[in-house]
């Protein structure tokens, strides 16, 4: 499918309904999935994005519903902010035309940081949430630009933004922002380009979705970025991903396809999970120990988005 086409199908099935074919899984590399949390697709309960506190909550960004949202182990949901809408509706955000929250990720004292792109200079950017507190913007971006994918550095109190529209930004949890890189490697071909991110082994990974290429920019001693490097190639329609503790292993979302797939150290990659495990169009990874967290945002499938479970097999 070309980017083109991918990305009128993407935007035309989160406002409608299509259908997805499914897949048999291919591999045994994970292990007895099952979905744990179903979501309301019609309140926009659509996870973008997740993270994990040590006790076992989750934190999700509902996408749609513009929502940062806290789930207990034991599946209770509560929703702990809804952020405002644009005048216009969104409707000038780039490539989707939707306000959506994205990318979120937690500091050890509790504090949420998540995105938020609206194609409006008044709200998009990076937002934060203390712990019984009101969400905040702590930092503008361009109301051109998509935020997408978030991680915390927590040590120099530095977060990493992948921009689908083709960038990193550098903003300090004190505020303001700068890009930090750029090129070709990180921009579309049609949709949406820097996707997912991560910190791990000295360097920034990023996804490009319509590339489908997962990339690692070195994180030089000053601070600055190295040149980006290719780690993965041939993952159509890579959302968000987590390494799983073994080296640089990633499990990695394959929105558009409806799959998972483990990609090895050398790039290589099979498919773990599919629509018949359960998969909605999976956005995400969460690896805690030997379990994988994966939701599904129902995007392309228009049904059941929803939280799955499954464990590291080997």
């Amino acid at each position: 499918m070309s980017a083109k086409h991918v990305r009128k199908a993407f935007v035309a099935a989160i406002l409608a309904a299509t259908t997805f074919a499914a897949t048999p899984a291919q591999a045994a590399a994970l292990c007895a999935p099952h979905i744990v949390q179903h979501f309301d697709l019609a309140k926009g309960q659509t996870p973008e994005s997740i993270v994990l506190s040590p006790n076992g909550t989750a934190y999700v960004a509902f996408a749609k519903a513009r929502q940062i949202a806290e789930i207990s182990p034991h599946g209770e949901i509560r929703i702990l902010a809804t952020l405002p809408a644009p005048a216009d509706g969104g409707t000038g955000t780039p490539a989707l035309g939707f306000p959506l929250t994205v990318g979120i990720d937690r500091a050890s004292d509790g504090t949420l940081y998540f995105l938020y792109a609206t194609g409006t200079a008044d709200l998009t950017g990076v937002w934060s949430l203390r712990p019984g507190g009101t969400p905040r913007r702590i930092a503008p971006l361009p109301a051109g630009s998509l935020p997408n994918g978030l991680a915390l550095d927590e040590r120099t109190r530095t977060l990493y933004v992948a921009d689908s529209t083709g960038a990193v930004w550098k903003v300090p949890t004190t505020g303001g922002a700068t890009v930090w890189s750029s090129g070709q490697e990180l921009r579309p071909n049609g949709f949406l380009g820097a996707n997912g991110l991560k910190l791990h082994g000295g360097a920034v990974w990023v996804t490009n979705l319509d590339r489908g290429t997962v990339l690692r920019i070195p994180l030089r001693a000053n601070g600055t970025a190295g040149a980006v490097e290719v780690a993965a190639t041939g993952l159509t329609g890579i959302d968000d991903f987590a390494f799983t503790g073994r080296g640089d292993e990633i499990i990695a979302a394959l929105d558009t396809v409806n799959e998972v797939a483990l990609v090895r150290p050398n790039g290589t990659h099979e498919v773990v999970l599919t629509a018949a495990d359960g998969l909605q169009g999976p956005t995400s990874i969460a690896v805690r120990g030997r379990t994988v967290y994966v939701p599904s945002a129902a995007y392309l499938t228009a049904q059941d988005p929803n939280l799955l479970v499954a464990r590291l097999g080997r």
